[in-house]
């Protein structure tokens, strides 16, 4: 069982843990050196020296499997875990997991929380699969997340999660179970620090197009196997991506992904110890700048704190709804707009998040907020790619435990896990060598010794460790 804070608890010691992560200062160090991220600024090269100090990757073999599915550095290993049920019934590895379920695809936004036993990890995991009505779902294992009807959210929704036990000490999965089923294209979401995962719905469908309820929130999933409780509609139907936890105050960070009207927004609780209790949706606006476009003409900011503020969305759960119904409104007060908002986490202070395509090259950007009170706070642009061989669509993020930013790409073409290092260089981590598919939850152990992250398509999770400290990761 999860051996993590509860609400009141963390609330009371100003706890700076988040689920999946060790905190470290060493993002602090990378905003400082954020300007040296821009293309050809003060003759700065943006691809890191030996590649980050890690040496070039090259094949490497799956202790699972035995094939190769991912290129890593050299001394390096990994092993593949919890395969949906096609990819593993071709390589004769269970393709159900301990509830008899077979195991469903599109693997997704992930993180991991300790537990009262050494080594052993909980791992919940998104399952970004949507299906209409009337297109259904043929296969079993993508039926996995909603046969159990009794459970399910919406019978007609095929999204969920999966909450799997690891042993990071052989690299092996000990158990794994549907713990969310009857939610829609649950791409990404965050960690609690009390020992939870918010699951982000990434789609506004609901009873207008056919599905028995609405869809496009925020729903909570104890890591310890606990109830899941109804969707938390005050902190916005929209197209969410990814949250981000603020343990200090309870403020709940949250992005969206729909194109270039995507916002950046925070929820304020009414109740930091329970979400359920409702509370205020606010987005972010640029101050001095109504309705500033971040996704263009900007790289020359980079390194350069923006003062913001925030504006109030009036109705977060509007009727009847499209995809801009939230943002038309905080952008009808002057709030910033984003290219396609994914990932983001919570690190020493400041949240982190990536914008897939913004930036003159539309290749991607990597942005901090550091909050300042409840009222202001500073948007920094740490990162724009100049170049897709560079960096291509960054989706999921997370901060290492040495202070580095691993990006999970969503690109054209091969795939691959980037690092950005504190002096604002790229460099490469994993390239996927299974599909063209998107990396996706990346997240690293309590202890910081293994990296966990996800292959959308076909349905892979792995765990990685190595000589880390050679490196920023």
């Amino acid at each position: 069982m999860t051996n993590s804070l509860d609400r009141r608890s963390f609330l009371q010691r100003g706890a700076v843990v988040t689920a999946g992560a060790v905190l470290a200062g060493g993002t602090q160090a990378l905003a400082a050196h954020g300007a040296l991220a821009a293309p050809g600024r003060r003759g700065q090269a943006v691809q890191a020296p030996d590649n980050g100090g890690y040496g070039p990757i090259a094949p490497t073999r799956d202790r699972t499997t035995g094939e190769v599915l991912l290129w890593l550095p050299a001394g390096f290993e990994y092993a593949s875990f919890g395969h949906e049920a096609s990819f593993a019934a071709s390589r004769g590895l269970p393709t159900a997991g301990s509830d008899g379920y077979p195991t469903p695809g599109r693997h997704d936004g992930m993180a991991a929380f300790p537990t009262s036993n050494d080594g052993i990890v909980r791992l919940v995991r998104n399952h970004e699969q949507g299906y209409s009505p009337v297109e259904g779902a043929s296969r079993a294992y993508d039926r996995a997340l909603i046969d159990d009807r009794d459970e399910a959210y919406d019978p007609m929704a095929a999204g969920g999660t999966t909450t799997l036990t690891f042993d990071t000490r052989s690299l092996e999965l000990t158990d794994s179970f549907i713990s969310l089923n009857g939610t829609s294209v649950n791409c990404a979401g965050g960690p609690t620090p009390w020992g939870s995962w918010l699951s982000c719905e990434e789609t506004v469908n609901g009873t207008h197009n056919g599905f028995t309820e609405d869809h496009g929130y925020v729903f909570e999933v104890p890591a310890d196997g606990g109830p899941v409780g109804g969707p938390y509609r005050a902190m916005g139907r929209f197209v969410h991506e990814a949250v981000a936890v603020d343990p200090a105050t309870g403020i709940v960070y949250e992005t969206e992904d729909s194109g270039e009207t995507s916002g950046f927004y925070r929820f304020l609780p009414n109740d930091p110890r329970d979400l359920a209790a409702g509370g205020q949706l606010q987005m972010l606006a640029v101050k001095g700048e109504p309705g500033f476009q971040t996704f263009t003409g900007v790289s020359d900011r980079v390194g350069n704190p923006m003062p913001v503020e925030w504006v109030t969305i009036d109705d977060p759960d509007p009727t009847p709804i499209t995809t801009e119904s939230v943002f038309a409104q905080g952008a009808a007060k002057g709030a910033a707009a984003f290219a396609r908002l994914e990932g983001c986490w919570y690190d020493g202070g400041s949240i982190f998040f990536n914008a897939t395509s913004g930036g003159d090259h539309k290749a991607g950007q990597v942005w901090e907020y550091r909050p300042r009170g409840r009222s202001g706070g500073q948007l920094i642009l740490l990162f724009e790619s100049p170049d897709r061989a560079l960096l291509d669509a960054p989706d999921n993020i997370t901060v290492s435990p040495r202070g580095g930013l691993v990006l999970c790409e969503d690109g054209g073409g091969e795939q691959f896990v980037r690092g950005l290092d504190e002096r604002g260089q790229i460099f490469d981590l994993a390239k996927n060598s299974t599909s063209n598919a998107e990396f996706a939850g990346a997240c690293f152990s309590p202890d910081g010794e293994v990296m966990f992250v996800n292959v959308q398509t076909p349905g892979v999770s792995f765990a990685i460790r190595g000589p880390w400290e050679k490196g920023a990761l």
